[in-house]
C-alpha cells in the first residue's frame, strides 16, 4: 500500500542533505535514496544494493591507507565491523533519517521509522545515489565524512573476531565443515521481534541456540554459546588417524 506524502519527512530531508555534505544535482535519486519499499514502486532497493558495493570499497580504501601494516584479515575484520547494521544505523540517526524516510502509513505505525534494519539500508541507498549524482569520487568522499573519524581513531586491535568469524576459523583449522545457521523461532510484533536461530555442526552433532533482536544478532549469539563451551574443554573435536590434522 501507498503511502501519503505529508511536510515532515521534507522537512527532515532537508536536513539529512545538509547532514550530508552533499546538494544533488538529480533530486529524484536523492527521494528515492529515502524511499522505503511500503510506499510505492520507486523506492531505494536498487540504490540499496549499489550502495552496499560502493560502501564496502570506499571502506576499504580508506582502511588500505590508514593501517598499512596491517594483514587481510586485520582489514576484513574492521572493515566488516564498519558496514554492518549497528553500525549504519547509528550514522543514520546522525544524520536525521528517522524524521526523512518515506514508509507506508502502516510500516510508520509499526516502528518503521526507528528500525535499524531500514534505516541501515537507507544509508546504503544514500550512499548509492551519491555515486550515480556525482561520481565514484564523491561517493567516497561521503564515505570518508561519515566514517573517517571512527577509521582514524580505532587501531585493529579494537576489532577483535565476531562470534561466528571465531567459531569458522577454529572448525576450518580443524579441517571439520563450517557450521549451519537457521532460524527455529521468531517472537513479537514485526517492529519488535526478536529470532531464536540454532547453530548446527553436523559432522560433529554439535548444536546450540542463540536469541537476538536481528537473525544476524542471533546468529552470533548461537555461535558465541559452542564456543563457550569449547573454551570450557566441554567440546572437542576429536582425532582420527589419517585426518590431515593429526
Amino acid at each position: 500500500m501507498s503511502g501519503n506524502a505529508s511536510s515532515t519527512p521534507a522537512r527532515g530531508a532537508a536536513l539529512v542533505e545538509q547532514r550530508l555534505g552533499y546538494q544533488f544535482a538529480e533530486r529524484a535519486l536523492f527521494e528515492r535514496a529515502l524511499t522505503h519499499r511500503s510506499f510505492g514502486a520507486d523506492h531505494n532497493e536498487r540504490l540499496e544494493f549499489l550502495g552496499d558495493a560502493v560502501l564496502n570499497l570506499a571502506v576499504s580504501r580508506l582502511l588500505f591507507d590508514r593501517f598499512s601494516g596491517s594483514d587481510e584479515g586485520d582489514l576484513t575484520r574492521v572493515r566488516a565491523h564498519l558496514v554492518r547494521e549497528d553500525s549504519l544505523h547509528k550514522v543514520a540517526l546522525v544524520l536525521g533519517l528517522p524524521d526523512a524516510l518515506k514508509l507506508s502509513d502502516g510500516e510508520a505505525r509499526g516502528g518503521g521509522a526507528t528500525r535499524p534494519s531500514i534505516l541501515a539500508d537507507a544509508v546504503e541507498a544514500l550512499i548509492g545515489a551519491v555515486s550515480i549524482d556525482g561520481g565514484f569520487e564523491a561517493a567516497q568522499a561521503l564515505v570518508k565524512r561519515l566514517f573517517g573519524e571512527t577509521i582514524m581513531s580505532t587501531t585493529t586491535d579494537n576489532w577483535r573476531k565476531d562470534a561466528k568469524t571465531e567459531l569458522q576459523e577454529w572448525l576450518q583449522a580443524r579441517h571439520v565443515p563450517v557450521p549451519a545457521y537457521r532460524i527455529v523461532a521468531t517472537r513479537g510484533q514485526a517492529h519488535a521481534q526478536t529470532f531464536e536461530v540454532e547453530c548446527d555442526v553436523p559432522s560433529l552433532q554439535w548444536r546450540a541456540t542463540g536469541v537476538g533482536k536481528s537473525r544476524r544478532a542471533a546468529e552470533q549469539a548461537s555461535a558465541q554459546q559452542l564456543l563457550d563451551r569449547i573454551k570450557a574443554g566441554e567440546l572437542d573435536v576429536p582425532i582420527r588417524k589419517g585426518h590431515p590434522g593429526a
